[in-house]
């Protein structure tokens, strides 16, 4: 086990509001909950675009994916309370095979190479928050087609994941 998820681990112990992983019993109706959220955020990213919040669909396209990973770990045993602890335990899912997916489809939504410039990055978690963190209000039509159809894409390989995993 890497250096990274030991200390996510450890941070899991604290309790209820941990900022780690921790380690539970598996829990379908938890899983099925993040499924639920999942196709929440995903309705909400189109959602934003059509009401002209389309600076929203970013975030809310990426959390569509993220409760698809949390899901994921969730089938694992796992809690995540951190999103570089979520991504460190799903990168060791795919390197024990317990995954289809890949590093490349992961290093889509984020890549731990954070010397990135976060301005001109394509990654899905640097789009939502260099959305969230800016003064733009909307995404150009191209931008958000290229977003719509990567966060599909990836929704789709993901949630073919969680029901492979039943």
């Amino acid at each position: 086990m890497n250096i990274k998820l030991k200390k996510c681990l450890k941070e899991g112990e604290s309790g209820e509001r941990h900022k780690g992983i921790k380690k539970i019993s598996i829990n379908e109706n938890k899983i099925k909950g993040h499924l639920k959220k999942a196709i929440h955020n995903l309705n909400a990213m189109i959602s934003f675009k059509k009401t002209g919040f389309s600076d929203w669909s970013a975030s809310a396209g990426f959390y569509a994916l993220y409760h698809l990973l949390l899901a994921l770990i969730a089938k694992e045993g796992y809690e995540s309370r951190n999103q570089s602890c979520t991504f460190a335990l799903i990168e060791k899912m795919i390197k024990e095979r317990k995954l289809k997916i890949t590093n490349e489809d992961l290093k889509e939504i984020f890549d731990k190479d954070m010397t990135a410039d976060i301005e001109h990055s394509s990654k899905i978690l640097d789009l939502r928050e260099n959305m969230q963190y800016s003064t733009k209000t909307s995404l150009e039509e191209d931008e958000f087609i290229n977003l719509k159809e990567r966060i599909t894409e990836l929704f789709h390989k993901l949630r073919l994941e969680l029901e492979e995993k039943d």
